[in-house]
């Protein structure tokens, strides 16, 4: 990033590492798109080409929703599916406690009551009394509801046991999972999964909800196909529709936002505001969100609602809220999941603190910087490690697990990985190595148990692991920067020129700009937690900052004992609003000293 930060490592203990795109590919970008320069680099710097910029700039679903049927086993999956629904079988619909999980069970449920299914439960698993994935609990539960056919979403691709156990009752699975596969797939009616070895369909960026409405668009046309619609006189579903769904599982799942992903999350967001949905409808008012929701109010604050029942309440309060039609049902599940999460909040906090400091430890007593953190505690709460393990990850950019280990010396934990390092692969392996009793997740989040005496063998086994995806070297934190900005080029013209890069999300980061010459002033903690202040440059513009969740790091010290001293400050650029007022922010995440 030039010879003044060139080898340079920042007060978080980063180094910044500038994006250069090349030139004649900006300019072709710039004469083509009729695009802004930094929006051309900002493309460029995330491969995309002048072919895909269109699609990438203005996703539309009729151009990036990919054939459902490129996807193995989706054949047979609509075709028992449909088979289903035309013979009026009661259908179960086993899901996740998470977003993903409980908007996956909302678009089936919601897609087979369109088709006429009069007989559709749904089963979601209390995190404390069957843990994770489909259980032979579960499809007890669903069994004595009646179905003969139940389909596993978000879970159900590493349940051999659970999916033999349903053959032995007569009960056909479906499975529509997104998680990493093992080297078979359970003895299942269909799996579907684009993370199995033989899918070739390209489509593992997919969120499990992703997975289930191609699966919903590929029953739909089955059913067409046969007759269904014709046969009883109805209109066929309105699958535009359950967008809303797929969307807020999309984000709140921190998948690629790629391809028929970023139609997915642009064209769900308009259907949310549509506000068809009563319980997402419901949901946004308990929050307060009265302007037109983002991916912001989608990932921090409706999502954590809905996992807060899973959490540390009823977990299968989400589902219920995102499949009701009835007002009063919706208002009741709304403000119930709004307290769990304040519950949730409080819990997260102290056991948080306890976590922190352990991983602070494990950073000073290492001899050089470790490949990952892994920490333990016991009696801490299993629906908030995940949290935990991602407050961490973000705080010393290392993979993280969180394990809660309970008086019979089981370890429950959940990871959250870096880019480059997929942990749900990690635990996959470990898993079939012996060394976890469960395990299973994606690239960036997996979840894993294991007794208390293999936590050392894990522990060598993840450092293994890492070593080798890294090739050997040591990790080195980096923070990647999309461009230099002055104060003075943070206008509204710029804000509009970044907005055309949204939705942001992963594999298309929110961009990050790098200030390089500022002087500080005004610095104050706000509410013992954040650090606020002002930035001026040499040619006297200025502009407000803050610094969220700083106050006792590295960073925020620096920020409130700068005393007018000059940073060059690494962070985003954002609109605040207050009192009906927009304007212009400057929010810090980094800082280097000059």
């Amino acid at each position: 990033m030039g010879d003044i930060f060139s080898g340079r490592k920042s007060v978080g203990g980063y180094e910044w590492v500038l994006s250069s795109p090349e030139d004649y590919k900006v300019a072709a970008l710039v004469q083509t798109k009729s695009i802004s320069d930094i929006v051309a680099r900002i493309l460029v710097s995330r491969n995309i080409s002048p072919d895909d910029a269109d699609d990438f700039l203005d996703p539309k679903l009729k151009n990036l929703l990919p054939d459902p049927f490129l996807l193995k086993d989706m054949d047979k999956a609509a075709t028992r599916l449909a088979r289903a629904v035309d013979d009026g079988e009661t259908i179960g619909i086993f899901g996740d406690y998470d977003v993903d999980g409980a908007t996956s069970s909302a678009i089936l449920h919601r897609f087979l009551s369109e088709c006429g299914v009069k007989n559709v439960s749904i089963h979601i698993p209390d995190r404390g009394d069957e843990g994770y994935g489909l259980s032979e609990k579960g499809i007890d539960k669903l069994s004595e509801a009646g179905a003969t056919l139940i389909v596993a979403v978000d879970c159900g691709i590493t349940a051999h046991a659970a999916v033999d156990y349903a053959r032995s009752k007569n009960i056909d699975i479906i499975v529509a999972d997104h998680h990493e596969a093992e080297s078979s797939v359970p003895n299942a009616a269909a799996v579907v999964d684009p993370k199995r070895i033989d899918d070739d369909s390209g489509l593992d960026y997919l969120a499990a909800c992703g997975v289930v409405f191609q699966l919903c668009v590929a029953t739909n046309k089955t059913l067409r196909e046969d007759g269904y619609f014709i046969q009883r006189d109805m209109t066929p579903p309105d699958l535009l529709k359950l967008l809303d769904l797929v969307a807020f599982g999309t984000v709140c799942d921190v998948v690629p936002l790629i391809g028929a992903n970023r139609a997915f999350v642009v064209q769900g967001l308009k259907v949310l505001w549509q506000r068809q949905n009563e319980g997402i409808k419901t949901l946004c008012d308990i929050s307060a969100i009265r302007e037109q929701p983002t991916t912001f109010h989608l990932g921090y604050v409706l999502g954590p609602r809905i996992n807060a029942g899973g959490r540390v309440g009823d977990s299968s309060l989400g589902a219920k809220l995102l499949t009701t039609r009835d007002k009063t049902e919706a208002l009741i599940a709304a403000q119930k999941l709004d307290n769990y999460n304040t519950e949730r909040k409080a819990v997260e906090e102290k056991i948080a603190n306890a976590a922190i400091l352990k991983a602070e430890e494990a950073m000073a007593a290492a001899p050089e910087r470790p490949r990952f953190l892994l920490i333990t505690g016991t009696n801490w709460h299993t629906g908030v490690i995940g949290i935990i393990a991602g407050r961490i990850k973000e705080r010393f950019n290392l993979p993280t697990l969180v394990g809660a280990e309970a008086s019979d010396g089981v370890v429950s934990g959940s990871a959250r990985s870096i880019p480059g390092i997929d942990i749900g692969s990690a635990i996959i392996r470990a898993k079939e190595e012996g060394i976890l009793t469960e395990g299973g997740g994606h690239m960036m989040a997996a979840g894993f148990a294991l007794k208390s005496e293999n936590l050392e063998k894990f522990r060598a086994f993840l450092d293994a692991y890492i070593a080798r995806a890294q090739e050997g070297k040591p990790a080195v934190p980096t923070l990647a920067v999309d461009s230099l900005v002055d104060i003075a080029g943070i206008t509204q013209t710029l804000m509009k020129d970044l907005a055309r890069l949204e939705p942001f999300g992963s594999a298309n980061d929110e961009p990050r700009f790098v200030i390089p010459n500022a002087k500080i002033t005004g610095a104050d903690a706000i509410n013992g937690t954040h650090v606020k202040c002002y930035l001026r440059s040499d040619n006297g513009k200025s502009i407000s900052a803050i610094s969220y969740r700083t106050v006792g790091t590295p960073l925020g010290e620096a920020l409130l004992n700068a005393d007018g001293e000059r940073f060059a400050l690494a962070g985003f650029i954002k609109l605040h609003e207050y009192n009906g007022r927009k304007t212009l922010q400057f929010n810090i995440t980094d800082a280097m000293e000059l």
